[in-house]
């Protein structure tokens, strides 16, 4: 089973990630550039297993660049406010 084919699990899974790479130092730029580049190959590369997976690859395709940045973001924000 794949943290993808829930979406509870993939929410605890990227906060896992986050938190290791806070305390690993890197600061809220970098971990949001690493969550814009998980987020644009999940959507280019893995079909959704869920609703919420699918809303998130639709927002995705709908947005430019910069817009695609900000969603990262805030993905990364949700689930770090979440513990």
């Amino acid at each position: 089973m794949s943290v993808l084919d829930n979406f509870n699990d993939w929410k605890g899974f990227l906060n896992q990630r986050v938190d290791q790479a806070q305390q690993m130092g890197m600061d809220d730029k970098t971990v949001a550039n690493l969550a814009y580049q998980i987020g644009d190959y999940l959507a280019a590369q893995v079909d959704p297993k869920n609703n919420e997976e699918r809303l998130l690859k639709d927002l995705w395709e709908a947005s430019n660049e910069s817009q695609q940045q900000v969603l990262a973001q805030v993905m990364v924000n949700y689930v770090d406010k979440r513990r």
